[in-house]
């Protein structure tokens, strides 16, 4: 029995660096799960959208697919635009059974990938002291999708021992600098911000300058081609699978 197709769906950016990393993590889920199919596709800005990648799946005989939203939320993506696609693709491609998992966020697995890049920021930057953190995300309309990254920040803190904000690169405040200057007039001067991004672009080159023009001593990359998230992606895709498995009555 042939494993369903893996379909990492990314929400996608004009941003070259973007599309590349994505390329990125692709390469590294294939290199945990090295035999199953994986492809990606995207819900805006670049080509190839869902349907377009069932529609060549379905051209060389494939019958199911996975798909895993490598998104950070359950906002306005997550919540309109991935039904949407899903029940598109199942229109256009009757011979294809396309379903999709959870979003891959909010998630606890994210706190050590938030650590790993973090450090890598603290090394670069030779900082070796912290009084405080920010973690920075897209942000979005849905208070639902801010109150999950507020958790998700508390968790953080929790985890280091140290007072933690959040911080939106857009939709809501505070921006990143804001945050930090908060922080700075507390008294907090040791200030690093993690973003709680899937790949870089326009949206963590603003939290990037925003943060450290209002004093923040490192900033880290986004999550990038981690191990961490290509095993949170295969660990969705399993689950997606399992629910094709058809049981006898």
């Amino acid at each position: 029995m042939t494993a369903p197709t893996l379909i990492a769906l990314v929400h996608g950016s004009a941003d070259p660096r973007s599309a590349r990393t994505v390329r990125e993590i692709v390469a590294t889920t294939k290199r945990l799960r090295p035999g199953l199919r994986i492809e990606s596709a995207f819900l805006d800005h670049v080509p190839p959208d869902l349907d377009t990648v069932v529609g060549r799946l379905a051209a060389k005989g494939h019958s199911e697919v996975v798909v895993v939203p490598v998104l950070l939320t359950s906002a306005y993506h997550a919540a309109i635009d991935l039904p949407a696609v899903i029940h598109r693709a199942n229109e256009d491609y009757a011979e294809v059974t396309v379903t999709a998992t959870d979003v891959i966020g909010p998630d606890a697995g994210l706190l050590s990938m938030l650590d790993d890049r973090l450090r890598e920021a603290l090394r670069l930057a030779r900082v070796r002291e912290l009084d405080a953190l920010v973690l920075a995300a897209a942000g979005s309309s849905d208070v639902r999708a801010s109150a999950s990254i507020t958790r998700v920040a508390r968790l953080w803190g929790q985890r280091h021992r140290l007072p933690t904000t959040v911080a939106f690169a857009s939709a809501a405040p505070p921006s990143t600098g804001e945050a930090v200057r908060e922080w700075r007039r507390q008294g907090k001067r040791y200030v690093a911000v993690g973003s709680l991004f899937v790949a870089p672009g326009t949206l963590t080159d603003r939290v990037e300058e925003l943060a450290l023009e209002a004093g923040a001593v490192a900033v880290s990359q986004p999550l990038g081609a981690h191990d961490g998230l290509a095993r949170l992606i295969l660990a969705r895709y399993s689950v997606g699978a399992l629910e094709l498995v058809q049981i006898p009555a």
